[in-house]
């Protein structure tokens, strides 16, 4: 689990409401209609704006980014190199009954057209036209929490302009003028809250998923090409390394070090 969302959201939550109580109640910053307008308002706009099954789908994806895998890239380019080794030893035909065991539909299928000898350029163009269909689904999910995180703000505004009017029908009553300007103004503050606490950061999390998952495709890719070209796998785990940043490579160095000398 990534508690850095979890955290990020509750400490948010938990700094606002100690600035709200160094001056204030905040008892008088709940209001349950502002809380329906804005709620209700970005629910309702989001489903005019997307089908409901694209909706649905993104409350699937709404928990990558709570989640984290740790040095996955490590795994991957493992479960390549073994792939290289077996295929170097038994031949590339050797992998069909590798691929049995493989997880991951993406290397999976990958795997098995390079077993059927289809051509190097064309696995790579099948391979990549999989891996932008996958990039255009997740801008979906996350199209949907930026689309939730303009509406929020914008429904905010709408409460307000709707306790406005409730205060002006009161002005023969001067002393409802002051709470009736605090509730409308309530409304806003909810929606620039969840837009800039909930919904834009959950977004930004999920275009960060997005990029590590297409990475490790793009590496799957790279190293069943190289498998396919015959090459040496000390030269293809090099190769794969290449895609990932110097720390991450240390720590599959030293990770690939320990399991060796155990």
């Amino acid at each position: 689990m990534d508690l850095a969302t979890i955290v990020g959201i509750l400490v948010g939550l938990a700094f606002i409401i100690m600035g709200i109580m160094q001056d204030g109640d905040i008892v008088t910053f709940f209001n349950l209609p502002s809380i329906l307008i804005v709620v209700g308002g970005t629910v309702a706009a989001t489903f005019v704006a997307y089908p409901l099954y694209t909706v649905l789908d993104s409350l699937k994806v709404v928990r990558k980014a709570f989640s984290a895998q740790k040095n996955e890239a490590g795994i991957i380019i493992a479960k390549v190199i073994d792939l290289a080794n077996t295929a170097r030893k038994e031949g590339l035909l050797a992998l069909e009954e590798a691929s049995e065991q493989i997880d991951d539909p993406f290397l999976q299928k990958g795997v098995m057209l390079v077993v059927d000898g289809t051509d190097p350029e064309l696995v790579r163009n099948l391979l990549e036209t999989e891996l932008s269909f996958v990039e255009e689904r997740h801008k979906e999910g996350q199209g949907i929490f930026e689309v939730m995180g303009t509406f929020a703000p914008a429904f905010g505004m709408i409460g307000t302009l709707i306790g406005l009017i409730n205060m002006l029908r009161r002005l023969d009553d001067p002393s409802t003028i002051g709470p009736s300007m605090a509730v409308a103004l309530i409304t806003t503050f909810y929606g620039s809250l969840m837009a800039n606490l909930i919904f834009l950061p959950i977004a930004n999390k999920l275009k960060f998923r997005s990029r590590e998952e297409i990475l490790l495709k793009e590496i799957m890719l790279e190293g069943l090409l190289s498998i396919q070209a015959g090459e040496n796998p000390r030269i293809i785990e090099e190769k794969l390394k290449a895609f990932l940043p110097p720390k991450v490579r240390a720590e599959i160095s030293e990770q690939k070090q320990k399991g060796e000398e155990e």
